[in-house]
């Protein structure tokens, strides 16, 4: 359990990963963990919500635009491939209300990759973007994601995702990263609770999070600090290894990130 807590001003993110292949359990997403730890440590932007939504036209719109509204950053994640249910380029359109329309940038971009007679209407597809959409660069298979606004459409192919990050930092603006430092102890979460709610309630810039585990049949639990203060995070950690020391739990340092 966390309870997150900052009076600092925090740069927010939001996550739409959209396929019915993940929801009907067929596909794995690889991306949410990989997205969220690059905003936070390369560029100091939390991400703070995700959601997972069908191939429906509807929902997605309706979530694009929801999102938008109320995150600094929202990421989508799929449905911008060459068949007939990668929809996702037509709704974000629709969200912004703009026709959806061959990119002359990005029909080139794919002309010179695939050659004049490997360009074929279900790739050309990959060509078409909102109107005004900012492309994003894909070194790999060259079909580019884009921005709109605060919006940014990129693959669903965790490697493609991973190197369109690496064109996105400049367009980014961030704040401090959080840093988080971890005491292991094999104290269970109730001989400790008392502790780290007194703990939480004099922190106010500190995200005190608490993660039950079994080692051989025996609960012990991770307590995770993190903040985006480098003295508040060596304090509070310590803190809580003296508390787990008092406790009789056997406490020990995991890695700091």
């Amino acid at each position: 359990m966390s309870n997150a807590k900052t009076n600092e001003r925090t740069v927010t993110a939001c996550l739409i990963i959209i396929g019915n292949e993940i929801l009907s359990g067929r596909t794995q997403d690889a991306n949410l963990a990989y997205l969220a730890k690059w905003l936070n440590e390369e560029v100091g932007i939390q991400m703070v919500e995700a959601r997972v939504i069908p191939d429906i036209e509807q929902t997605i719109v309706d979530t694009v635009n929801e999102c938008r509204a109320k995150f600094d950053y929202v990421f989508t994640t799929g449905g911008i491939g060459p068949t007939h249910d990668d929809i996702t380029g037509a709704c974000v359109a629709k969200a912004f209300g703009v026709p959806h329309e061959l990119n002359p940038e990005a029909h080139e971009i794919l002309k010179e990759y695939y050659g004049p007679e490997g360009l074929s209407s279900a790739r050309a597809r990959m060509a078409f973007t909102p109107k005004g959409a900012i492309l994003i660069d894909n070194p790999i298979s060259k079909a580019p994601g884009y921005q709109m606004e605060n919006v940014f459409v990129m693959a669903g192919i965790p490697q493609i995702m991973q190197v369109m990050c690496d064109g996105l930092k400049h367009s980014l603006s961030g704040g401090k990263p959080v840093r988080s430092r971890s005491v292991r102890t094999e104290l269970p979460e109730s001989r400790i609770a008392k502790f780290l709610t007194e703990l939480d309630e004099r922190y106010d810039n500190v995200d005190i999070g608490s993660y039950p585990f079994y080692t051989n049949g025996k609960a012990g639990t991770s307590l995770v600090v993190r903040t985006t203060d480098e003295d508040l995070l060596i304090e509070v950690s310590d803190e809580i290894f003296q508390a787990a020391v008092e406790l009789g739990g056997n406490p020990a340092y995991e890695d700091n990130s």
